[in-house]
């Protein structure tokens, strides 16, 4: 009988970090997550501590492995997803100069601005694949070097959170070429970093931690860290990539024509190419996941986040309901939202509390409730945020369309993709089939897949299709849909009137909360 073999994926998130131990078979064995803070002080300021980051990831695989009970000489890899576009200041020690600034800080949006206008922004966007934002660690530089010049200067690294982990894990500074395509600083075709982002953000290479591919190797942990995670120190670690990308990877989206819709605390849509490709609007990202395998697609900001939100602050009297039935208080949102009409009577929501990425490319954004009425109810309003999250992501499907063509298949995932009600509205909203993997953990999966790659296991990502078990289709229905596309268009001229709006506002609430 042959060795059974096991493989973990670890997925460092924006609310959590994830571990999740498979078999050969992409059967899940056990896994756990640990939670931490978004420190939001005001409506601009996103940010996270580093080393509670790290403690989450060595928290995690410890638990995820003594809750298995498996023989570690078993434990093939341990393979990394990350979310993109952090930064975070180190000196030369590798001491924290700065928390890590996630990509929900919006502080540098007048910065990014500025380099879309002034400094040949456009131009980069092209060359580097990461849209001109506030998100984009491009600016971030830009702003910390105008903001923060004593910070700047001191500074003999900038790294994104993974680069930290690994760097506590091993005593090393890499990147691996998907995070570095993230970063607004990463030329895809020279696999390196580009000359002219550097010089915009005043920086030089030896800032920055060295490139490598997604399949990068590393072994030699730190003999304190293998104790306490409860692995042996010779385990290889995987690089891995960006959660995006491993996303597609981990929902069997990586043929061409395959769209992977994701919304997590944030969300994407994303669609796999054998080659860069960038969009002469700007509107879409494209991302690397192997040499061969470019992601192109569209984030935004406001996925989960907006329904924590929601849950938080709207609907106490919910989550009691919910603790004292013992279920989930979101399950108790979305059956509140079962019980109103499509299209919310007439209520629109746009979800921008956290500015916008795709496909607006605008910090500045604000959310608003719009066609209110004395009619509306709190049941309204829930279930009008709930389809204002898939509406905003329907205008990313628009832009990806425009670049790429109509895609023959979605394939959907993330939180949400656990509940009918949600994947139904997917469905009706896009008017095209939605097919839901069993399979949740798509980005610790498609990790684990890339780290079987990267190991020799296996020779391409077909094994995807058999790991990702039985599948589930939603099929639009034509009257909800019809109330879609009614509803649709009015929602995208709002957010093109309200742009000169959302500058002001922002502006005032700069002024006034800073």
């Amino acid at each position: 009988m042959p060795e059974q073999s096991y493989y973990l994926g670890v997925d460092i998130g924006t609310t959590s970090t994830k571990a999740v131990l498979f078999d050969r078979a992409g059967k899940v064995i056990t896994g756990d997550t640990v939670f931490y803070a978004l420190e939001t002080p005001n409506p601009l300021i996103a940010e996270q501590d580093p080393e509670e980051i790290f403690r989450a990831v060595l928290t995690s695989v410890r638990k995820t492995i003594r809750k298995s009970e498996i023989d570690t000489k078993q434990l093939k890899l341990v393979s990394f997803s990350s979310a993109m576009h952090s930064l975070i200041a180190v000196d030369a020690e590798g001491s924290l100069l700065t928390q890590s600034i996630t990509w929900a800080d919006t502080r540098s949006a007048k910065h990014a601005k500025y380099i879309k206008e002034r400094l040949n922004g456009h131009e980069i966007y092209l060359r580097t694949g990461t849209p001109i934002h506030a998100m984009s660690p491009l600016a971030k530089l830009v702003w910390l070097k105008d903001e923060k010049p004593k910070v700047f200067e001191q500074a003999a690294k900038f790294i994104g959170i993974k680069e930290f982990v690994f760097h506590e894990l091993f005593g090393t500074y890499v990147v691996d070429h998907s995070i570095a395509s993230a970063t607004g600083l990463f030329n895809l075709e020279q696999l390196d970093w580009d000359r002219e982002a550097l010089a915009v953000a005043g920086i030089t290479p030896e800032h920055l931690s060295h490139p490598v591919p997604t399949t990068h190797q590393l072994t030699g942990l730190v003999t304190e860290h293998a104790l306490f995670m409860g692995i042996p120190e010779n385990v290889p670690f995987i690089i891995g990539a960006s959660d995006g990308v491993l996303a597609n990877l981990g929902v069997d989206a990586i043929e061409p024509g395959v769209l992977a819709v994701t919304i997590g605390t944030s969300g994407a849509i994303r669609t796999v190419t054998t080659e860069p490709k960038t969009d002469p609007k700007g509107r879409t990202f494209c991302y690397a996941l192997t040499e061969n395998h470019w992601v192109v697609g569209g984030p935004v900001n406001n996925g989960g986040i907006i329904l924590r939100w929601l849950r938080d602050e709207f609907a106490s009297s919910e989550v009691e309901t919910a603790k004292r039935l013992g279920i989930d208080p979101y399950d108790v949102l979305t059956k509140i939202a079962d019980t109103v009409n499509p299209g919310a009577d007439g209520l629109l929501f746009h979800p921008y509390l956290t500015g916008e990425r795709a496909p607006l490319w605008d910090a500045n954004a604000r959310g608003s409730f719009f066609g209110l009425s004395i009619h509306h109810k709190k049941q309204h309003m829930i279930r009008a945020v709930l389809e204002g999250i898939v509406f905003n992501l329907y205008t990313v499907l628009l832009a990806v369309e425009e670049l790429i063509g109509e895609p023959v298949r979605i394939q959907a995932s993330g939180g949400f993709a656990r509940s009918d009600m949600w994947r139904q509205l997917l469905a009706d909203v896009f008017d095209k089939p939605v097919v839901i993997p069993e399979s949740f953990e798509s980005s610790c999966l498609g990790a684990v897949v890339l780290g079987m790659y990267a190991i020799g296991e296996i020779d391409d990502f077909s094994i995807v299709s058999d790991m990702i078990g039985q599948t589930h289709t939603h099929e639009p229905q034509e009257a909800s849909a019809g109330i879609y596309r009614e509803l649709l268009p009015i929602y995208i001229r709002l957010s093109r009137l309200l742009t000169a709006e959302y500058e002001s506002i922002a502006d005032f609430q700069r002024k006034h909360l800073e």
